[in-house]
């Protein structure tokens, strides 16, 4: 069970629990490179060491237990049997009791939360990324949604973040297979600022805004701020009704209704991405709730990032590239220029080289990633889960790889997310975008 205490803010005290880690982690792989190196062998190694990340994390909790779940987001970052284990965070928001919830409020407005709202529920009824959700009422604005950040959680991001660097310090020099590290930098340095901003609740409610006014669409519905009742620390907002996804897809809705809902979902992201160019880049279930009639409402815009529209020309022009016959002389070529355009590949990498060394080992992920739009309507009931990447695919990748675009992450993120709700859902969606099929409507199948 995780406990509903604070997270530890001692520099000693976490720094021995990471330090206590790294050591067990050494040992493990100590013990590895003494058995017999088979495939089971292998995957039994990385569960072991994701298990000693993720006790460390879940022993530090607060901001650490967030990274824990980022980290498990990127499968080009860690092993697929480490991040399956990291994974497990998502599960793990730890409940606040009632006088930590009063003392957030007592250091952000001088007040008890029974003083400001009427009712308030002492009981949360969601978890956020970093904090949870109360239900209560706000004269003038009905029922309203409250979330709570951990107390102390900003303070410990920057020394969370130094000690998970050393951490995966730790795994460079085990036989695990990783990207060189300035790719390992960058990724971190990307959740080092995604955990900044999560943890300014001001800063979330500018993105409320934001979204509700430039990308609202029907069928969509983001809730505005109650600035008067925002801090950094607690923002209001107003309640969006409806069901989590899996009690909503518990009353059974049609076929009709989950292909609306995924439609709504497709079209929005699509939207946000390449025509906005500003995204909700943590678009897991937990995040969104659903209607009887189809809306889905979008929560928790703690974790927005903008893409540049060199980024966003980039990644369609590789995805519109990937969409060409196996085998077009093109193919190859248009995608190495997007990725070297990109910052991903080595300026001098030839496209021969690419063709022979690079080409079949990204063929699958490149093949999960654009699926969608092969299809005038796609149903993702059939789409197969993110593909594992092996461990010499891996040092390969690791060989040509220079660096990690800032957008990169969150955008990879972003997409798995989306992936993942449509695939729940069930959703036959038409995938058509004029950014990756260029303009017209797509040809009837």
């Amino acid at each position: 069970m995780v406990s509903d205490r604070a997270p530890r803010t001692g520099k000693l005290a976490r720094s021995a629990i990471t330090g206590l880690a790294a050591a067990r982690i050494g040992m493990a792989e100590v013990g590895h490179r003494t058995r017999r190196r088979t495939p089971a062998a292998q995957a039994e190694h990385e569960a072991a060491v994701g298990r000693i990340l993720f006790g460390a994390l879940g022993q530090l909790r607060g901001s650490a237990l967030k990274v824990s779940q980022l980290l498990s987001m990127h499968p080009q970052l860690l092993p697929e049997g480490v991040r399956r284990e990291l994974a497990r965070a998502h599960h793990q928001a730890p409940p606040l009791n009632r006088a930590l919830v009063g003392r957030v409020f007592r250091q952000a407005f001088g007040q008890e939360p029974e003083a400001l709202f009427d009712p308030f529920e002492p009981t949360a009824f969601a978890a956020a990324s970093l904090g949870q959700v109360h239900r209560a009422g706000l004269a003038g604005h009905g029922t309203v949604a409250v979330k709570v950040q951990y107390p102390g959680i900003a303070g410990t991001i920057a020394s969370d973040m130094q000690l998970v660097r050393g951490v995966l310090r730790t795994l460079s020099h085990t036989d695990l297979p990783l990207p060189e590290a300035p790719v390992v930098q960058a990724v971190m340095d990307e959740i080092e600022a995604t955990l900044l901003r999560e943890v300014d609740y001001l800063q979330e409610a500018a993105q409320l805004q934001w979204f509700a006014q430039h990308a609202a669409q029907l069928g969509v519905v983001i809730a505005q701020p109650v600035l008067s009742h925002t801090r950094a620390q607690v923002l209001t907002q107003q309640y969006l009704p409806g069901l989590p996804l899996q009690a909503w897809l518990a009353t059974q809705p049609s076929q009709a209704l989950r292909d609306q809902a995924g439609q709504r979902l497709w079209d929005w992201f699509l939207h946000c991405t390449f025509v906005l160019g500003r995204v909700h880049a943590d678009p897991h279930p937990g995040n969104f709730v659903f209607t009887p009639e189809g809306a889905v409402g979008v929560l928790d815009f703690g974790c927005t990032r903008e893409l540049s529209v060199p980024f966003r020309q980039h990644v369609a022009s590789a995805w519109s590239a990937l969409l060409r016959p196996a085998g077009d002389a093109q193919r190859d070529a248009q995608v190495l220029r997007a990725y070297q355009a990109l910052g991903l590949a080595r300026p001098d990498l030839t496209a021969q080289t690419y063709a022979r060394d690079i080409a079949p080992v990204l063929a699958e992920m490149q093949a999960w990633q654009v699926e969608p739009f092969t299809q005038p309507v796609f149903d993702f009931s059939t789409k197969a889960p993110v593909p594992l990447t092996p461990p010499a695919h891996q040092r390969v990748l690791g060989e040509h790889l220079v660096q990690v675009p800032r957008e990169m992450p969150v955008f990879e993120r972003m997409w798995m997310g989306l992936m993942h709700l449509l695939t729940l859902l069930g959703a036959r969606v038409d995938t058509h975008d004029p950014h990756v099929h260029g303009p017209g409507p797509q040809s009837p199948a």
